[in-house]
């Protein structure tokens, strides 16, 4: 059970709002030590899921793609477009975001949209163009409420639509672990199961986006 430790190094990590990448860091060295690996052996750990994953390279190859986008002029024909649809609202917007989001992650297509290439140069920038359609000018505060959302989307789409794929890691790691206790489960099973996990955290979050318009609708919004 001391293996658990590396749970509450991230939860109070995360509390006390410390860089992520070092509270993940922190959780897995801890891990490791309560697992009774030594340091050679928890490197080596981290480097052979480096070689495996290279995470960082692609972030480095992604970033200047975005980057050479935007000054392009990306952002202002995103808001541009936006702004010539009628009815458009950031809620709307966002939502249907989330439908496309969850629907690409429970096929399996977890890396066609993310925060670096999407979020970051289209999704943002238009739902901050809607908002100002719906609101006028935004004050800070709405205009940083706007980009969390957009933010919390995607992550609502990818993390419960990716666990109705069947090949997806956290199925599999879901699986090995039931498969521990004794518990033998296919992963169609375990994928059919996060239907209605996936449903409710659809609906939760579009209410959220439906009170996002109402709040940005209102002429006496603070």
């Amino acid at each position: 059970m001391w293996v658990l430790l590396g749970i509450a190094v991230i939860v109070a990590g995360f509390v006390l709002r410390f860089n992520p990448l070092l509270v993940i860091l922190a959780s897995a060295v801890v891990t490791g030590i309560a697992a009774g690996l030594d340091p050679l052996a928890i490197l080596a750990a981290f480097g052979k899921a480096f070689n495996e994953a290279r995470y960082v390279s692609i972030i480095w190859i992604v970033l200047p793609v975005v980057a050479l986008l935007e000054a392009h002029g990306l952002q202002e024909r995103a808001r541009g477009l936006i702004g010539r649809m009628r009815g458009a609202t950031v809620g709307r917007f966002l939502t249907g975001y989330l439908l496309v989001r969850q629907g690409l992650a429970a096929v399996g297509l977890t890396s066609v949209a993310g925060h670096a290439q999407t979020v970051r140069p289209l999704v943002a920038p238009i739902a901050e163009a809607a908002a100002e359609r719906q609101a006028g000018d935004l004050d800070d505060t709405e205009r940083e409420k706007v980009k969390a959302m957009a933010a919390a989307t995607d992550n609502v789409g990818l993390f419960f639509g990716e666990d109705i794929f069947l090949a997806i890691g956290s199925i599999l790691l879901i699986k090995g672990l039931l498969e521990q206790y004794g518990i033998n489960l296919e992963p169609l099973q375990l994928s059919v199961w996060a239907i209605p996990t996936a449903i409710a955290a659809f609906l939760i979050h579009g209410f959220r986006l439906w009170r996002l318009d109402r709040r940005l609708n209102r002429a006496d919004r603070p």
